[in-house]
């Protein structure tokens, strides 16, 4: 069954379809740019981790290595 709405009521519906499909696209919008963040994020993190390992690595291996001649003399 079709219902005939008057001209007000079809441009009012027009008006909300609007409003709602532009509401719609912003949430989309904010989605896309939060994952985009918490990727950003991620791999901060995973870089910090990967750098801090190193960088204990590299002390411990400083630790252990023996002395070369030249710095004891000094």
């Amino acid at each position: 069954m079709t219902e005939n709405y008057s001209k007000v009521r079809q441009r009012a519906e027009v008006a909300f379809g609007k409003t709602q499909s532009q509401f719609f696209e912003r949430q989309r919008a904010i989605e896309d740019l939060n994952s985009i963040v918490i990727a950003r994020e991620e791999k901060t993190q995973r870089l910090r981790e990967a750098r801090l390992a190193k960088e204990l690595q590299d002390s411990v291996a400083s630790a252990t290595k023996p002395v070369s001649k030249r710095a004891k003399s000094l």
